[in-house]
């Protein structure tokens, strides 16, 4: 199992794997009972463990780099159910730099939940590497492009010296 086919539904508890999907939803298989069901997207949100990113004091890191460091602790990883002070100690310890502020309980107490059920299953936990023959890197380089050209609006065009463009405004009907 691929830790890039793995999601999180809203309203669902738990992990799934992604089996298929479709324009009106997707086949998801559980991790924890291993039941396969269609799930809308009408009603539920996918999020997929690689896009997920973890507040910190510095820049936002992705949720491999926590599971990666709880891999790595010496420290016992509580019980998911555990006071909110005991798991807020457990990554205070293990991943300090964690922007505690901003990252919630019960946030905390999902990544020990998901960490446990990635743990129970043998699932190798990281980022799946773009290669050029994916067409990965060719996306990242339009979004960056994209990026850099920015529109120019009417005022900035205008204090650049150029022909500063008129904007219609609604008018109210008498």
């Amino acid at each position: 199992m691929n830790y890039n086919k793995l999601v999180s539904v809203t309203g669902l508890g738990g992990l799934f794997e992604l089996v298929s999907s479709k324009a009106d939803g997707g086949i998801v298989r559980s991790l924890e009972d291993k039941s396969t069901k269609f799930v809308s997207n009408r009603i539920h949100s996918f999020s997929h463990l690689e896009s997920i990113e973890i507040f910190t004091t510095k820049d936002n890191v992705n949720l491999v780099e926590i599971f990666t460091a709880m891999k790595n602790s010496k420290e016992a990883v509580p019980d998911a159910k555990a006071d909110a002070k005991a798991i807020k100690a457990y990554f205070e310890k293990v991943y300090p730099d964690m922007d505690f502020e901003r990252v919630y309980g019960s946030d905390m107490k999902k990544m020990i939940k998901w960490f446990d059920i990635l743990t129970k299953n043998n699932v190798e936990i990281k980022l799946s590497e773009a290669t050029e023959e994916d067409g990965a890197t060719d996306l990242v380089a339009e979004k960056k492009t994209a990026a850099s050209q920015k529109a120019v609006t009417p005022k900035a065009a205008a204090v650049k010296g150029g022909p500063a463009k008129k904007i219609n405004t609604p008018r109210k009907m008498a």
